[in-house]
């Protein structure tokens, strides 16, 4: 069978109207938008486009669904996200190859978020039947303190077109294990993913109402009269800081439970004394990740001077020789990015950074031909003014800064208002951690350039977010606690 009959397959065999309730409809008002391949320009299908009508069905569904979700017994949920992870993985083909197709990553790095993304339905799995309370004596011996969880409620669940499987079942995942009903409101760039995902989850036994899928070219006319509802009980969002800041004030009305996984501006630190092979290596894994579209990609890669320039030329090489292609060819390694804004943003920043007096030692362009592909670039000599040193590149650029002193180094690496993750290398175990732990940021990749785990709580502080998803910790985003005092004992 051709790639091209494999590639329309896949893409016919999603359902693309909306997911609500545990049925599929047209949206309210009829309409559909197109999705389209980023590596070409070319329209794949069209979706149907949710609007406040449909997102109200979606809500009244899920509230109705709540009560008898959230008396589910622990194991019967956890055996629900156990089954979505087997089906995710017997389907890790088809799904990595409608990812490719949407959003452009190349295959096997599309296989590999698939893995990811089924990995937090089988972690959480395990935590729905861990929920714990306590039980204890009031200091005064007169009563008893019971401390009891129980689920939040109707969330509404947001995410972005980068990782578009497993940003929703980072959320989903802990969601179902609390006994959480939700709306999910993918990316309009990527919602193919999503629409799959939903099938695998109702064939994985997840009863009518208590998951609805909601794409839309109007996301702000969608989840807003949601949010203002009050029957929404909480929001878990990933993506722009900006957008997270309209969300919270919209929350604020209604006090609502917020989880923000928000933008980043990660640095990267090189000592001289690092393994500098494995500084290469951890640099390409922080920054080529995904593109480089990535909240947690390296965007400001500080060395010091002693090596700056070795590191440099490695580096360049390293990235020089990564072949740019559509994701679905043999070989690949970059793909396009999601789109035309985005290229031309990534073009913006490079262009002020060389007029700043940075050296470009490779790439520095966009590529010839269809597509919206941008060729590895490394910048050497690149001045802290430069908008990139302050701006998310979210693209295969990176720019590398020299500094003399380790206080030098904090500096400017905190010198931001974003603090997601970053990076440090260093064969000194103090120097380790001490730097670890004046580096404000929410994680911390010690000699590794990836820090994503589902076993591993990911969020930032300051303007990177509020909360934490994965870890143990994951699932107390979508937990209440409640406390019951109880007296007539003495």
């Amino acid at each position: 069978m051709s790639e091209a009959i494999d590639e329309t397959k896949v893409v016919e065999q999603v359902d693309k109207r909306l997911f609500i309730g545990g049925h599929r409809r047209d949206a309210a008002a009829g309409g559909t938008f197109k999705v389209e391949d980023p590596s070409t320009g070319a329209v794949l299908c069209e979706v149907a486009d949710a609007r406040r009508e449909d997102g109200f069905a979606a809500l009244d569904a899920a509230v109705e669904a709540q009560a008898s979700w959230a008396a589910t017994a622990p194991r019967e949920r956890g055996e629900v996200l156990r089954r979505a992870y087997e089906l995710m993985m017997l389907r890790q083909e088809e799904l990595a190859l409608l990812m490719t197709l949407e959003m452009g990553k190349p295959l096997p790095e599309a296989r590999g978020e698939v893995g990811y993304a089924a990995e937090f339905f089988r972690w959480f799995a395990e935590e729905a039947v861990r929920i714990s309370g306590g039980f204890s004596t009031s200091p005064d011996g007169k009563a008893r303190f019971l401390v009891m969880r129980q689920p939040v409620g109707p969330c509404m669940l947001i995410t972005p077109w980068n990782f578009p499987l497993a940003m929703g079942t980072r959320k989903i995942g802990p969601a179902v294990a609390a006994g959480c009903t939700m709306l999910i409101k993918p990316a309009q760039q990527t919602p193919l993913s999503m629409l799959a995902l939903a099938d695998v989850l109702r064939e994985a036994g997840l009863p009518e109402g208590v998951l609805s899928v909601l794409p839309t070219t109007d996301p702000g006319g969608l989840t807003e009269p949601l949010l203002r509802d009050g029957r929404i009980r909480k929001v878990s969002f990933t993506g722009s800081t900006a957008v997270g800041k309209k969300l919270l004030e919209q929350s604020a009305e209604q006090v609502l439970r917020t989880s923000m996984e928000l933008g980043g501006n990660a640095p990267f630190l090189v000592f001289d004394d690092a393994d500098l092979d494995a500084a290469v290596e951890g640099a390409m894994q922080a920054k080529m990740r995904n593109i480089g579209e990535a909240c947690t990609a390296a965007n400001r890669i500080y060395v010091q001077s002693g090596v700056a320039e070795e590191f440099s030329r490695r580096l360049s090489e390293r990235m020089g020789a990564l072949r740019l292609g559509r994701g679905t060819e043999d070989g690949v390694q970059v793909g396009p990015l999601i789109d035309a804004k985005a290229r031309e943003k990534v073009q913006g920043l490079v262009d002020d950074a060389v007029q700043r007096g940075a050296r470009v030692l490779v790439g520095g362009s966009a590529s010839d031909g269809p597509g919206y592909f941008y060729r590895p670039t490394v910048l050497a000599g690149v001045a802290q003014e430069s908008r990139l040193s302050s701006t998310e590149i979210f693209g295969p650029v990176a720019p590398v800064i020299p500094f003399d002193t380790e206080e030098e180094a904090l500096a400017a690496a905190n010198a931001t208002e974003y603090g997601l993750v970053s990076y440090l290398f260093t064969r000194d175990v103090t120097r380790a951690f001490r730097v670890a732990e004046a580096l404000e940021t929410g994680m911390v990749g010690l000699n590794q350039g990836i820090v994503s785990n589902p076993a591993a709580p990911f969020g930032g502080v300051k303007h990177s977010g509020l909360g934490r998803e994965g870890g143990t910790v994951g699932i107390e985003e979508f937990l209440e606690i409640k406390y019951v005092g109880i007296g007539g004992l003495t």
